[in-house]
């Protein structure tokens, strides 16, 4: 027998490219209320309520009682990403390299508007003066830190969108981490039939929590802000469609063409153009609980 027979062992490879784990989607853009416009700026008017009061005598002169108008501003920028292809590694490549690419570059570009909606809720919105608007924290934020996500912090951040008369048919979407879900499987609340009913309970979400449970729809998100610390912490975000505008300039696009300039490499480009803000801040309450 030939000693040296490994010499002429084959290697094979596999014909498909796989993609590594990655959020491929956007989770939270369709719970926003979003508009398509070609300005640099978009102007969200708001109209605060009106008041009325008894008329004391006939023929009295009209009362001005009528809300006060402001404005919020959405800016839009461009998120862009782009790689690079030799002819020659298409040549050499069992699989086609500018495809995948392209796939896995749009799969960031759909990330980036979600890290964008999360950036908006509880940062500095943009008046129409120009003027930036803080988060409110003292009304709209639940300080949870010192303890995990529980069912009482959940029925706070309900009662906050019932004391800001949010409209009841107002669809909410509460955002989470991974650990946050977990905790919230294992609550006798959101499992139990003596809660929850028992169709519920047979038709979980993706994300193993009940549909609707506590009037949310649950998100999970491996983008929301962990502060380090003993223990971390984590910014979770309730919101309904009102609460953030994104105005749309253009949506993702990708090109895969040669460049002459570089050997007539392959470029791979994609980018979208938009801009998120906080519209009404009642509608968006901050939890901060511990992330563990």
């Amino acid at each position: 027998m030939a000693t040296d027979i490994d010499k002429v062992y084959i290697s094979t490879f596999e014909r498909i490219l796989r993609q590594l784990a990655q959020q491929g989607i956007t989770r939270l853009r369709p719970y926003v209320t979003e508009r398509a416009t070609n300005g640099t700026d978009h102007g969200w008017d708001r109209l605060s309520a009106s008041t009325s009061t008894s008329k004391a005598a006939g023929m009295v002169a009209t009362p001005s009682t009528g809300g006060t108008y402001s404005r919020r501003l959405s800016i839009a920028a461009t998120e862009h990403a782009g790689d690079t292809t030799q002819q020659e590694d298409v040549v050499q490549m069992l699989i086609d390299p500018n495809s995948n690419q392209a796939a896995s570059l749009a799969m960031a570009i759909r990330r980036a508007w979600d890290d964008k909606i999360i950036a908006a809720a509880t940062g500095d919105a943009t008046d129409g003066d120009g003027v930036a608007v803080v988060y409110d924290t003292a009304n709209q934020q639940i300080d949870g830190s010192g303890s995990t996500i529980t069912f009482d912090m959940v029925t706070q951040v309900q009662e906050l969108f019932l004391e800001n008369d949010i409209e009841l048919d107002q669809e909410k979407v509460f955002v989470v981490g991974p650990k946050q879900i977990r905790k919230l499987m294992q609550l006798t609340e959101q499992t139990s039939a003596d809660y929850v009913a028992r169709e519920a309970l047979q038709k979980l979400s993706t994300t193993g929590i009940c549909a609707n449970w506590m009037g949310f729809t649950w998100i999970m998100s491996t983008r929301l802000n962990i502060t380090p610390g003993t223990p971390d912490t984590i910014d979770c975000i309730a919101f309904t469609r009102r609460g953030l505008g994104m105005q749309m300039n253009k949506d993702l696009w990708v090109r895969v063409a040669e460049d002459p300039t570089q050997s007539f490499a392959w470029r791979i480009y994609c980018a979208t153009t938009f801009g998120v803000v906080r519209v009404e801040d009642e509608h968006v309450v901050w939890l901060i609980c511990d992330n563990e």
